[in-house]
């Protein structure tokens, strides 16, 4: 029996000690979860950061985008006939061209509504803008194919392309006189 006591006695510091390592083993077990997390975690962020961010400049740039819409006035209750009815709106059926991509086929495809000034009887200048259809197709057909990929992106680029098309359809229109088209809508704009 004596001798059983001593095994016993011998056994205990052996558990002491394995208890010892097995904490210590779960602490760092611990640790190293911890530090895989946190490392996962961190990529994460940055891969989100890296490949969630839009051409458009960031965060400022997109408040200030969204402050746009809120700067148009709103119609007054004392405001006359001609200014709530000074325009008319004509729909530009959609143009597909190739973008200027070399090594890869992207097409773009637009579809525009033009905003048109009350100058222009909106039944004289709906057969006049049929009349000329094929002649502004053609312009924006060479016009989109003359740009890449980048020209079209953010938009600022698109503001520009807007005001581009706008210039160039009351040149061809309306050469010697004052430009009856207002503006210029995108309707779809779609790059593949």
């Amino acid at each position: 029996m004596a001798d059983e006591d001593k095994k016993e006695k011998q056994d205990e510091p052996e558990q002491k000690g394995s208890d010892k390592k097995t904490s210590t083993k779960s602490y760092f077990m611990w640790i190293v979860l911890a530090v895989v997390v946190v490392f996962c975690a961190g990529a994460g962020f940055g891969l989100g950061r890296l490949f969630g961010r839009s051409d458009t400049g960031g965060i400022e740039e997109t408040s200030q985008s969204r402050n746009i819409g809120t700067q148009t006035q709103p119609i007054k209750a004392g405001a006359s006939q001609e200014d709530s009815k000074g325009t008319w709106y004509y729909n530009f059926e959609p143009v597909v061209a190739n973008l200027n991509e070399p090594g890869a086929t992207r097409y773009i495809r637009a579809a525009l509504t033009l905003q048109i000034s009350t100058a222009l009887d909106s039944k004289t200048g709906t057969t006049f803008l049929e009349e000329e259809k094929p002649i502004l197709r053609n312009w924006l057909t060479i016009y989109l194919a003359g740009q890449t990929i980048e020209d079209t992106r953010g938009d600022k680029n698109l503001r520009r392309i807007q005001s581009e098309i706008l210039d160039a359809f009351n040149e061809k229109l309306f050469p010697d006189s004052k430009p009856l088209i207002k503006s210029v809508f995108f309707k779809d704009f779609a790059i593949q």
